[in-house]
């Protein structure tokens, strides 16, 4: 009998240098043996620095009362880039939906911030370089968080 897969909320706790303040994040993941604690994070995270499909190790933490990460196992190659607007005469969908065409999926936060995953088998060259282009133009300023190895330029 094949193991049910089960979704689970992971707790992150970590100081954010864009917020600049100790920063609580709840990210989703599918249970890959719970007995060692080893979770496949599921969505793009806003502030932590992990990427969506990588294993990580959780424990139950008895301060926090939850499931709470402790280290990335195995990274999945995926690059978490994180995007403020500047230029309010632009729409956050419209920029998004450029790198969306180019293979990038992302979660919005607000009017002014969202993040974008890059696959590990993407091609980050065109990516960058039009993420250079929108921050030279002050139309975006980006962050590269958790930049994966596939992606270093």
């Amino acid at each position: 009998m094949k193991e049910q897969e089960t979704s689970v909320k992971i707790l992150f706790r970590f100081f954010s240098t864009i917020l600049n303040e100790w920063t609580v994040e709840n990210l989703w993941a599918t249970t890959i043996n719970a007995e060692e604690g080893l979770y496949k994070l599921d969505n793009i995270p806003f502030y932590a620095s992990v990427s969506c499909g990588d294993i990580v190790l959780a424990e139950f933490d008895e301060t926090e009362n939850k499931l709470t990460y402790r280290e990335t196992i195995i990274h999945s190659g995926n690059s978490t880039i994180q995007v403020i607007l500047n230029d309010k005469s632009f729409v956050v969908n419209d920029v998004r939906e450029f790198f969306t065409s180019l293979g990038c999926e992302s979660e919005k936060f607000n009017d002014d911030y969202f993040v974008m995953e890059i696959p590990a088998a993407a091609d980050y060259t065109p990516i960058r370089e039009k993420l250079i282009e929108l921050e030279e133009n002050n139309i975006i300023t980006y962050a590269e968080p958790n930049l994966s190895k596939n992606h270093w330029y």
